[in-house]
């Protein structure tokens, strides 16, 4: 029985134990490490990754100090989104390809706005990883989409 999206594994290591999340558009997806065989326009929402409290440290250092996605080291088989086929078959219909527009629309906003105002009393550092990893997903696909 289809069940949703669940939280996975650490993306780098596989540690069950993980400590953070983030949120990447669908377009992150052929970004990760052996995710060639997903069709990431079927992805239905938001696609997560998560880290275990020792890769977590690496990838703050890595985005935040050094300026590089992390996103090539992340295994796909670890990150955790819904596919338009797991709808189809839990409803047993046929559904259109996802409009990804808003949702990356509201994504980038969202990181922009982050980015802009890193000092905000509400804006943790988490945020400010992802808002970066977010604007570098926009980047590296802009010329796919």
């Amino acid at each position: 029985m289809y069940t949703g999206k669940t939280e996975k594994a650490c993306c780098l290591c596989g540690n069950p134990d993980t400590k953070t999340r983030l949120d990447l558009p669908p377009r992150a997806v052929p970004l990760l490490k052996h995710a060639e065989p997903i069709a990431w326009r079927d992805i239905v929402g938001e696609v997560s990754i998560y880290f275990c409290a020792a890769d977590w440290d690496t990838v703050r250092d890595l985005v935040l100090e050094t300026g590089m996605s992390p996103l090539s080291r992340c295994n796909a088989a670890r990150a955790s989104f819904d596919l338009r086929e797991d709808f189809e078959a839990l409803l047993n219909d046929v559904r259109d390809e996802p409009d990804h527009s808003d949702l990356e629309a509201e994504m980038l906003a969202d990181a922009d706005g982050i980015l802009e105002n890193p000092e905000d009393p509400y804006v943790e550092e988490r945020d400010v990883v992802e808002a970066r990893v977010v604007q570098w997903v926009f980047e590296d696909t802009e010329a796919e989409a």
